[in-house]
Protein backbone atom coordinates (compact mmCIF):
# COMPACT_ATOMS: atom_id res chain seq x y z
CA UNK A 1 0.00 0.00 0.00
CA UNK A 2 2.98 2.36 0.97
CA UNK A 3 4.36 2.31 -2.66
CA UNK A 4 1.16 2.37 -4.41
CA UNK A 5 0.53 5.80 -2.60
CA UNK A 6 4.89 6.95 -3.33
CA UNK A 7 4.04 6.06 -7.20
CA UNK A 8 0.92 8.11 -7.08
CA UNK A 9 3.28 11.36 -5.75
CA UNK A 10 1.92 11.60 -2.26
CA UNK A 11 3.57 11.39 0.92
CA UNK A 12 3.28 12.53 4.29
CA UNK A 13 5.40 12.34 7.73
CA UNK A 14 2.49 10.16 9.53
CA UNK A 15 1.84 8.10 5.77
CA UNK A 16 3.22 4.45 7.18
CA UNK A 17 0.95 4.97 10.47
CA UNK A 18 -1.90 6.01 8.74
CA UNK A 19 -2.06 3.03 6.66
CA UNK A 20 -1.60 0.45 8.50
CA UNK A 21 -4.12 1.44 10.44
CA UNK A 22 -6.07 1.44 7.55
CA UNK A 23 -5.16 -2.02 6.65
CA UNK A 24 -6.12 -3.53 10.59
CA UNK A 25 -9.63 -2.74 9.81
CA UNK A 26 -10.56 -2.75 5.83
CA UNK A 27 -12.15 -6.02 5.44
CA UNK A 28 -10.78 -6.37 1.74
CA UNK A 29 -7.33 -5.19 2.46
CA UNK A 30 -7.49 -8.39 4.91
CA UNK A 31 -8.90 -10.74 2.27
CA UNK A 32 -6.75 -9.92 -0.59
CA UNK A 33 -3.27 -8.91 1.33
CA UNK A 34 0.26 -10.16 0.72
CA UNK A 35 -0.08 -13.96 2.12
CA UNK A 36 3.32 -14.35 3.67
CA UNK A 37 5.03 -17.64 2.65
CA UNK A 38 7.22 -17.72 5.52
CA UNK A 39 7.81 -19.97 8.30
CA UNK A 40 6.75 -18.71 12.40
CA UNK A 41 10.61 -19.27 13.12
CA UNK A 42 13.43 -19.47 11.51
CA UNK A 43 14.92 -22.70 9.81
CA UNK A 44 17.82 -25.22 11.01
CA UNK A 45 19.15 -27.10 8.46
CA UNK A 46 20.94 -30.79 9.37
CA UNK A 47 24.00 -31.22 9.13
CA UNK A 48 25.83 -34.16 8.54
CA UNK A 49 29.60 -34.40 8.94
CA UNK A 50 29.65 -38.24 7.16
CA UNK A 51 28.40 -40.05 4.73
CA UNK A 52 25.71 -42.37 6.70
CA UNK A 53 25.56 -40.34 9.82
CA UNK A 54 22.09 -39.32 9.96
CA UNK A 55 19.42 -40.55 7.87
CA UNK A 56 15.55 -39.86 7.24
CA UNK A 57 13.15 -42.13 7.22
CA UNK A 58 9.16 -41.69 5.97
CA UNK A 59 6.47 -43.96 5.08
CA UNK A 60 3.89 -42.47 2.61
CA UNK A 61 0.37 -43.83 2.85
CA UNK A 62 -1.96 -45.66 2.44
CA UNK A 63 -2.35 -45.06 -1.17
CA UNK A 64 -5.70 -45.77 -2.45
CA UNK A 65 -6.36 -47.16 -5.10
CA UNK A 66 -3.77 -49.80 -4.82
CA UNK A 67 -0.86 -50.64 -7.09
CA UNK A 68 -1.69 -53.53 -9.36
CA UNK A 69 0.31 -55.58 -7.13
CA UNK A 70 -1.32 -54.48 -4.04
CA UNK A 71 1.23 -51.89 -2.80
CA UNK A 72 -0.17 -49.35 -0.49
CA UNK A 73 2.38 -48.55 1.35
CA UNK A 74 6.18 -46.67 0.39
CA UNK A 75 9.08 -46.49 2.70
CA UNK A 76 11.47 -44.40 2.05
CA UNK A 77 14.94 -43.32 3.73
CA UNK A 78 17.39 -40.80 2.40
CA UNK A 79 21.21 -40.05 3.94
CA UNK A 80 21.47 -36.24 4.72
CA UNK A 81 24.90 -36.05 3.80
CA UNK A 82 24.72 -37.11 0.11
CA UNK A 83 21.07 -36.80 -0.33
CA UNK A 84 20.94 -41.05 -1.16
CA UNK A 85 17.36 -42.37 -1.59
CA UNK A 86 16.16 -45.75 -0.94
CA UNK A 87 12.16 -46.61 -1.40
CA UNK A 88 10.69 -49.60 -1.83
CA UNK A 89 6.54 -50.48 -1.91
CA UNK A 90 5.41 -52.44 0.56
CA UNK A 91 1.40 -53.87 1.21
CA UNK A 92 1.62 -53.86 4.53
CA UNK A 93 3.69 -52.15 7.04
CA UNK A 94 5.10 -54.25 9.82
CA UNK A 95 8.83 -54.14 11.64
CA UNK A 96 10.04 -57.27 10.10
CA UNK A 97 9.50 -55.50 6.72
CA UNK A 98 11.27 -52.14 8.04
CA UNK A 99 13.99 -54.11 9.31
CA UNK A 100 14.47 -55.99 5.98
CA UNK A 101 14.03 -53.15 4.28
CA UNK A 102 16.96 -51.19 5.74
CA UNK A 103 19.49 -54.71 6.17
CA UNK A 104 18.83 -55.35 2.29
CA UNK A 105 19.02 -51.65 1.20
CA UNK A 106 20.97 -49.41 3.53
CA UNK A 107 23.40 -51.71 5.06
CA UNK A 108 24.36 -54.37 2.88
Amino acid sequence: MKMKIKRMGYYWSLMIDDYMKIARHCHQCQVHGVVLHQPPNLLHPTIASWPFKSWGTNIIGPIDPPSSRGHRFILAATDYFSKWAEAVPLRQVKAQQVIKFFKENVVY
